[in-house]
């Protein structure tokens, strides 16, 4: 009884047959989520360089946008640089109409999904020489920045909520200095 028991153990080990499924049903789970997670890192970084994209072009606006010379020809009416500015951060253009850049990203006024543009704040500018030393080269005493920041909490595909973590903040922000003319 017992010599038919090992027998039978014996053919079993040296039986090649369906180790490959073995082999397959372990591994296909992990390769899955991988590639899953992936996947989801790519879309994270998409998004996130779609915001500093948005943010980018609305700190250069925002530099060379001066609302005075708007106002001095006919047919322009008195322009917010800033909030045509952040339209251009989310939307892509000055109107603010059509679809975000990304997804549930807006302007600011929104909870914790905003880009803001501040342009010229009192403390956004700094003397050009301090302590006898040049920190900004520039013409005037004075450098103003235009700075736009936003932050966007990414949810993605659901990848991230399956593992137990919740939206990631995205945040990001760009200056450029302001150009007067």
């Amino acid at each position: 009884m017992i010599r038919k028991l090992f027998r039978h153990l014996n053919k079993f080990r040296r039986d090649n047959q369906g180790a490959v499924l073995i082999e397959m049903t372990l591994i296909t789970p992990l390769m899955l989520i991988l590639s899953a997670g992936v996947f989801e890192f790519g879309n994270l970084i998409h998004d996130k360089l779609l915001m500093e994209a948005g943010l980018t072009d609305a700190a250069r606006f925002g530099a060379r946008c001066n609302s005075q010379l708007y106002t001095q020809y006919a047919g322009f009416g008195a322009i917010n640089c800033a909030s045509v500015a952040a339209n251009i951060a989310v939307f892509g253009n000055a109107a603010g109409s059509g679809n975000a850049r990304i997804t549930g990203w807006q302007k600011s006024g929104g909870a914790s999904n905003n880009a803001t543009v501040t342009i010229a704040a009192a403390a956004s500018c700094h003397d050009a020489v301090q302590a006898g030393v040049t920190v900004y080269r520039s013409t005037t005493a004075q450098v103003c920045i235009v700075r736009a920041s936003g932050n966007y909490p990414y949810t993605g595909i659901g990848m991230l909520s399956i593992i137990g973590l919740g939206p990631i903040i995205l945040s990001g922000a760009h200056e450029e200095r302001l150009i007067r003319f």
